[in-house]
């Protein structure tokens, strides 16, 4: 079973755009075992997103994965611990994982995501 590390954007993504991830990341990889590293859970809690506080509950929905980071830094840390796909809309957070060989998933044309193996 595949490990899919989600980040800030992807736990809003689903309330922004009215799209449910579990359904999405299922479509493209089957089986997936979804975590979020431990830090975004506070960095949700001082969000003023007007969609942080369902987000939260959403990320608490999966396993929280403790880190030494913050940030990108925590989400690539995990995903280079559990040899995860991050799922991210975020252009700089993608291209650092890009240069470190982890492979991504991401929002295509707000409709579909896109499986961009490294």
């Amino acid at each position: 079973m595949q490990t899919v590390v989600l980040d800030t954007n992807a736990l809003l993504m689903p309330f922004e755009l009215k799209l449910n991830l579990d359904i999405m990341v299922n479509n493209v990889l089957g089986d997936a075992h979804m975590v979020v590293p431990e830090p975004l859970l506070g960095e949700l809690k001082r969000s003023k997103n007007k969609y942080a506080k369902v987000a939260l509950a959403l990320a608490k929905k999966y396993e929280a994965i403790p880190t030494k980071q913050y940030g990108d830094n925590a989400v690539i840390e995990v995903a280079l611990k559990t040899g995860g796909i991050v799922l991210t809309n975020d252009r700089e957070l993608r291209s650092r994982l890009r240069i470190l060989g982890v492979s991504l998933l991401y929002l295509r044309s707000g409709t579909h995501l896109m499986l961009e193996e490294l």
